[in-house]
């Protein structure tokens, strides 16, 4: 079975919305599935989370880059009629996905 990644949607954001992973914008149904508030991708996206003492002074220093995954998954929708982005949502680990 293929991995798969959670992102729970805010509570203000409501349909229709657009979303996008790394500033690319993504097709329902085709890169995602909805399930009830949240969204569902059939591949691994991350986050690089806080860099350690060791691996931010390296990186001050020069002596050293970081290459880690560091997704960005960010949803465009309406509120109060003007169009209103909730950027850089959790992402939750990825593991296998059930069946449906």
């Amino acid at each position: 079975m293929p991995e798969h990644t959670r992102v729970t949607l805010p509570n203000e954001v409501t349909e229709p919305f657009e979303v996008y992973v790394n500033g690319v914008r993504q097709q329902p149904g085709n890169d995602f599935v909805v399930e009830g508030r949240t969204l569902v991708f059939d591949r691994s996206l991350a986050r690089e989370g806080r860099l350690g003492f060791w691996r931010w002074l390296s990186l001050f220093l020069g002596v050293a880059g970081t290459y880690r995954q560091d997704d960005s998954v960010d949803v465009v929708y309406q509120s109060g009629g003007r169009r209103v982005v909730a950027n850089g949502l959790p992402i939750e680990s990825s593991g296998t996905r059930s069946p449906s």
